[in-house]
């Protein structure tokens, strides 16, 4: 039923309004039945991108495809696209049935085909019980099912879904996450999602395009773009991350080493830099709190516990180093002692996953991806 995926293509996409260009010659490729998710800071022009998918959005030059055909001036109605907004847009007065039924209804699809198709979505998606309710009677989750319903059951080419999470609170995020992305699986349909919260797009995403004022930072699988953040922007956007000041130096046998602080070197043969013999080149290193350890031989960085908060699995601590920043640390709870405020302490880097910037924190000096 569900198989009429397309890839996407952007080919130096510009976007236009005015005298002001909000996209700038953008490159992009999404696969056929990809799960593929826009994500960015408000303004980012993630939900512009989407709009121009829609063919709601003129395109000021460069071409958008699917798979080989040029959609520049499609209208949206010719496009065979499914929508789920953030606000649902469920018809009051038609019952749940009859809200998915819609779209059938305009395509002139007959009457016991719409009610085959509409009970098979309804059940692949939860809420046949509730076909004869009407959406005052439903919750926020039910009612965004009704919404990722519509959307599919007219076999659309492309799913397209702009914020759909945002409107419901945090457990019935989690859970229709993990709705949406099984549906997703089932149906096999290529799906371009926006999204600005960062665990969401990591939870549901086959792929991430991280964006910034249009531009896309890094395209990449959740955990590449987590653990091998292309620049600082995605290094802080993805997760939790303390940025420290440091310098690159020469080591041993002219190895590349990190200096944090005054005496803590770290050795990285892995980076892909070279120092010149008695120079040493500023950078920046991000540090996942979990990729800090309470240092058991005194090397580290030292300082002094300034907060703790007991979460059950981890230990989230907030240690304040000899040159007055503040890093964020976790633990975990078994395995760790309890750490009191104002305890002083030193902080062990673990090399081997931790991302080395250079001054301006625009390139990341480590080779390939982690393990």
């Amino acid at each position: 039923m569900y198989n009429m995926s397309v890839a996407i293509s952007f080919k130096d996409i510009v976007k236009k309004y005015g005298d002001t260009t909000v996209i700038p010659e953008l490159s992009l490729d999404i696969q056929k039945g990809e799960f593929f998710t826009l994500l960015g800071p408000s303004g980012c022009g993630k939900t512009t991108l989407l709009r121009m998918v829609a063919g709601f959005n003129s395109i000021e030059g460069g071409d958008l495809g699917f798979n080989d055909k040029v959609m520049n001036n499609v209208p949206p109605g010719k496009r065979n696209i499914g929508m789920v907004f953030q606000n649902y847009a469920i018809f009051p007065h038609l019952n749940v049935a009859e809200n998915v039924a819609f779209g059938l209804q305009n395509r002139k699809v007959g009457k016991e085909e719409q009610q085959r198709r509409v009970s098979e979505i309804l059940d692949t998606v939860q809420i046949e019980v509730y076909k004869n309710r009407m959406p005052k009677n439903l919750s926020g989750g039910q009612q965004q099912r009704v919404a990722l319903a519509r959307a599919i059951v007219i076999n659309p080419d492309v799913l397209l879904m702009d914020e759909p999470l945002s409107n419901l609170d945090a457990q019935l995020r989690v859970d229709m996450r993990n709705a949406i992305k099984r549906i997703q699986r089932e149906v096999g349909i290529t799906t371009v999602y926006v999204t600005h919260d960062q665990e969401e797009a990591m939870a549901v995403s086959d792929r991430i395009a991280v964006m910034k004022s249009g531009i896309i930072q890094q395209v990449g699988t959740p955990r590449e773009v987590y653990q091998r953040p292309a620049n600082l922007f995605v290094a802080t956007f993805i997760g939790r991350t303390n940025v420290l000041e440091a310098q690159l130096e020469n080591g041993a046998e002219g190895r590349p080493v990190v200096r944090v602080g005054s005496s803590y070197i770290l050795e990285m043969p892995e980076l892909q830099a070279e120092v010149k013999p008695d120079a040493a080149v500023d950078v920046k290193i991000s540090v996942r709190p979990e990729e800090f350890v309470l240092s058991e031989d005194g090397q580290g960085l030292t300082g002094k516990v300034v907060n703790n908060v007991f979460l059950g699995l981890n230990t989230h601590l907030v240690v304040e180093l000899e040159n007055g920043q503040e890093v964020e640390v976790i633990q975990q709870s078994a395995v760790s002692a309890v750490v009191e405020i104002g305890r002083k302490v030193t902080l062990a880097i673990l090399t081997g996953t931790i991302n080395v910037y250079d001054a301006s924190g625009e390139r990341n000096l480590n080779r390939g991806p982690q393990l």
